[in-house]
């Protein structure tokens, strides 16, 4: 599922610096442009800085640039005027030019714009290696069900592997909720902004997950919810993971989408096997006969999985202390990084401090705050954890 824009190389080619993040993130605020849209803009105007300040008539020549969206832009550049980054924040926010994304979020023939992240950041390590597993189902199952989700949810959490779901109603809250009491990481992609709840009920949960583990959404704060960014969230789950779990859902279900794209990409596929005469689980029994993996108990899971990223002993950075995640900053550029920060600087300080150029220094403390080892804080400011 590679995406087809010839000029999404220029997009992810290389690491972005701090002013292409802006211009992205600003320009992805436009109504109806799209990845390939806007890699096309950056391809054929050299920047999407200069895109910015190109002349009505140079945008209304782009193929694909309508009345409607050129429209759209000249209503965004007269409201932003002479200082059209504003507000915009890069912080909390992954780009396709980040290296933090995983590769198959980048590769899918729609690579979301942006992907805003709340919670643990250091989760991003194992999800860019592909090292979690997503567990799907329908919104309304049987008991059966929703046990065997907590069940499944408790059981890698156990084993250490992050739990990948949709905090929809049913089955994906059940096994975020089996993951959390057994202490895991729950790792929640949604189909609303991070500044919405949807089920409203699920508000608590919405936040222990971004307690303990990390929420994703591509819809940017504030945006309206269409319903077919629930569907569109099934990509990103699988992009995410190395293995899917199909609880139970009936014949005309989201979590189907989900089973399709892992298997057309080679993932594996496990199925709770149901009663056959439930319609709740129609849809899932189906993939048994079409190969699925047929999921009797937890323990074969784990015994065909072996132990997660996160479990005991895993080198991974989520968890630990702060001294012991100081000693895994090998680059000796980052602890001179770590060491001008002090206990807290500006992008602009720490330029003059270390005599580099910001855009040099920007990918660095992605990194390092994606690491756990500091936080950003608006102004374009950070502090050490």
């Amino acid at each position: 599922m590679v995406g087809s824009c010839r000029a999404g190389r220029v997009c992810g080619s290389r690491a972005w610096s701090a002013q292409e993040r802006l211009w992205w993130l600003l320009w992805s605020a436009v109504p109806g442009l799209g990845y390939t849209r806007l890699c096309q803009l950056w391809e054929l105007f050299g920047s999407l800085g200069a895109a910015w300040v190109a002349p009505r008539q140079r945008l209304a020549a782009v193929p694909g640039i309508g009345p409607t969206r050129l429209a759209a832009i000249e209503q965004l550049r007269q409201q932003r005027g002479n200082d059209p980054f504003g507000s915009l924040r890069c912080t909390g926010v992954l780009l396709p030019g980040d290296r933090a994304l995983p590769a198959p979020v980048k590769a899918l023939d729609q690579p979301p714009l942006h992907l805003y992240w709340k919670g643990q950041g250091p989760l991003w390590s194992p999800l860019r290696r592909g090292q979690a597993v997503a567990v799907v189902g329908t919104r309304r199952p049987s008991l059966h069900g929703l046990q065997a989700a907590s069940a499944i949810g408790g059981a890698l959490a156990q084993a250490g592997w992050p739990v990948v779901s949709g905090l929809a109603e049913g089955i994906d809250a059940a096994a975020h909720q089996g993951c959390l009491r057994a202490g895991g990481r729950p790792i929640g992609v949604l189909g609303t902004p991070l500044d919405r709840v949807y089920p409203s009920h699920h508000a608590r949960l919405q936040q222990q997950v971004a307690s303990q583990g990390l929420l994703i959404s591509e819809q940017a704060p504030g945006s309206r919810v269409r319903a077919g960014h629930f569907a569109a969230r099934n990509r990103l789950q699988v992009a995410l993971v190395c293995a899917v779990v199909l609880v139970e859902c009936p014949e005309a279900s989201g979590a189907l989408h989900a089973a399709r794209l892992a298997w057309g990409q080679g993932l594996r596929l496990w199925v709770v096997p149901a009663d056959a005469a439930k319609p709740s689980a129609a849809g899932s029994n189906r993939w048994l006969s079409a190969g699925a993996a047929p999921l009797l108990a937890t323990s074969d899971l784990i015994a065909a999985l072996g132990p997660g990223p996160l479990a005991a002993g895993s080198t991974g950075a989520v968890g630990l202390t702060p001294a012991r995640r100081s000693s895994a900053v090998a680059s000796p550029a980052d602890q001179a990084l770590l060491a001008a920060l002090g206990s807290g600087a500006s992008l602009e300080q720490l330029s003059l401090h270390l005599g580099q150029a910001a855009a040099q220094l920007m990918p660095r403390l992605l990194a390092l705050e994606l690491a756990g080892l500091l936080r950003a804080e608006p102004g374009l400011q950070w502090r050490p954890t």
